[in-house]
């Protein structure tokens, strides 16, 4: 039955290989159509089933565990790069950094010489994982709201734009607010700092200090979380010189992203399509995010078959779970002409929650919540998830670019992005279940992050009409990008701040 069904799928792109070639644009859509519909037939939820049972094995066999930095991430690695390679896909084992370590030797400190020693571990406290380092400079805010606002409104440090004017050199003092604490690190690093303190923003409930572990380390300068009291006290005497120190060992850990590449294709049109392969140490990471890795792999293993107009890069992003560092990283190393040819790029972190939902990631900003639309373009991959659902008579809604997965790396850089995500620790309402099915005031995967997402914690009707959608998308872009706008100098540069919780 394979066999005979193989055949005329490749009868059908044999027939249609040369009128693609020579296919004007009038003519490309009729094209797309008939590819995104051989794909999705081939993309068969029983096969993804097999790549997450595979994944629980590795798991089984590891410690129970497939994150970053453990013998798990590295099996998975090598399943999908196995697959990948025998597929004839162009395949690269992509290294990138993480924390494997950390270790506080000693309290920090913090004071302005000669006038007054903060308490450490009380007044303000070392960032996990800062760099070890001993300096003193002018310490120099960064874009503050002093008084604070009733409610959380500081952008201090979240855009690299805060930093104009900062003089190389200084201490930067950043008040929390309404973007990652990881965010305002690394741009401060970017801009030269010597130091970073952050301090709380200043509200009821957020003007002590506490530990925090960030995940982030790269600006490679100490760093420390201060009281609200410190900061503001700091910031009210400009160029003030401080001492800070941190007395710390960093031990650093290599993994790889997974990134395959198809031979054919424009390689000045690159649609790019990712899902994390990591999990969390807790667990053996099934739905999160074993159903993405799985759905893509799939998706990558039957358009082997397609003879692609654009050229369509698979990415398996290592150390999600920490900080997006696989696909930031990435991101990072690209030059701009490079990242130029990245025309869209799809993401797919969980869509096989045991109580799903349909959720597209809202890049037009429609909902009006959270973050901002999407970078030109990411409206219309929205409207292309959402014509699949249509077509299909299923119900869909929008989700936020919150910043919590890998597509916020692109949104940063002006790559139009978008996806599916079927909910995490979040608590399905009345509506959804009406619309989806399920049980409302429960979490869409109680399992999130812990042992028990396993393979009993997958939901087989969302891992087969998202796996059919994913493949339906992959397909249509890699044929016709005719939809998504041209992307100027500016726009391509411009940094779009990405608002999660700080």
């Amino acid at each position: 039955m394979r066999v005979s069904l193989m055949k005329g799928v490749t009868a059908v792109i044999a027939a249609l290989a040369l009128p693609l070639a020579l296919a004007t644009p009038a003519s490309a859509g009729p094209v797309d159509d008939v590819f995104a519909k051989l794909l999705a037939k081939q993309v068969k939820g029983a096969n993804v089933t097999k790549h997450l049972n595979a994944l629980q094995a590795i798991a089984n066999a590891n410690g129970g565990t497939r994150a970053a930095g453990t013998p798990g991430y590295d099996a998975s690695r090598d399943y999908v790069a196995d697959k990948l390679r025998k597929a004839g896909y162009k395949v690269t084992l992509d290294p990138i950094d993480f924390v494997q370590g950390w270790t506080e030797n000693n309290p920090p400190t913090l004071e302005t010489p000669g006038q007054k020693t903060y308490v450490p571990n009380e007044d303000f406290y070392t960032f996990e994982p800062s760099p070890a380092g001993d300096v003193t400079a002018q310490v120099q805010g960064v874009d503050l709201t002093l008084p604070p606002t009733p409610t959380p409104t500081s952008t201090s440090g979240c855009e690299t734009s805060d930093f104009a004017g900062f003089v190389p050199g200084n201490i930067a003092l950043i008040q929390r607010g309404t973007c990652a604490f990881a965010a305002k690190i690394r741009n401060a690093g970017f801009a030269g700092a010597s130091g970073v303190i952050v301090f709380n923003e200043g509200q009821p409930g957020r003007t002590d200090a506490n530990p925090l572990n960030i995940g982030e380390w790269r600006a490679g300068v100490p760093m420390v979380f201060a009281d609200f009291a410190v900061g503001n006290e700091l910031a009210a005497t400009p160029g003030t010189t401080v001492r800070l120190k941190v007395d710390a060992t960093l031990q650093l850990g290599t993994n790889h992203n997974v990134i395959a590449e198809t031979r054919g294709g424009d390689p000045g049109k690159v649609v790019m399509v990712g899902a994390h392969l990591d999990g969390v140490t807790e667990g053996p990471g099934i739905n999160d995010n074993g159903s993405g890795t799985a759905a893509i792999l799939e998706t990558a293993l039957q358009m082997k078959h397609f003879p692609v107009k654009n050229k369509v890069r698979f990415a398996f992003w290592a150390a999600e779970e920490i900080g997006l560092l696989g696909s930031d990283q990435y991101v990072e190393e690209l030059t701009q002409a490079q990242r130029d040819r990245i025309k869209v790029y799809l993401n797919f972190d969980m869509v096989a929650s045991p109580n799903y939902a349909y959720k597209l990631y809202d890049g037009d900003d429609s909902d009006g919540a959270g973050s901002p639309a999407g970078p030109p373009g990411s409206a219309q991959i929205e409207k292309q998830l959402e014509a699949f659902f249509d077509s299909r008579g299923l119900a869909h809604v929008g989700t936020d670019f919150d910043g919590r997965s890998d597509y916020g790396p692109f949104i940063a850089v002006g790559i139009p992005s978008g996806g599916i995500f079927t909910g995490a620790e979040g608590i399905k309402t009345a509506e959804e279940a009406a619309l989806f099915g399920g049980t409302a005031g429960v979490a869409y995967d109680v399992c999130y992050h812990q042992a028990c997402d396993t393979i009993a914690n997958v939901n087989a009707t969302a891992l087969d009409v998202n796996a059919d959608a994913i493949a339906d998308s992959t397909a249509r872009f890699a044929f016709n990008l005719r939809s998504i706008p041209a992307r100027d100098d500016a726009a391509a540069a411009a940094r779009v701040a990405v608002k999660s919780a700080g």
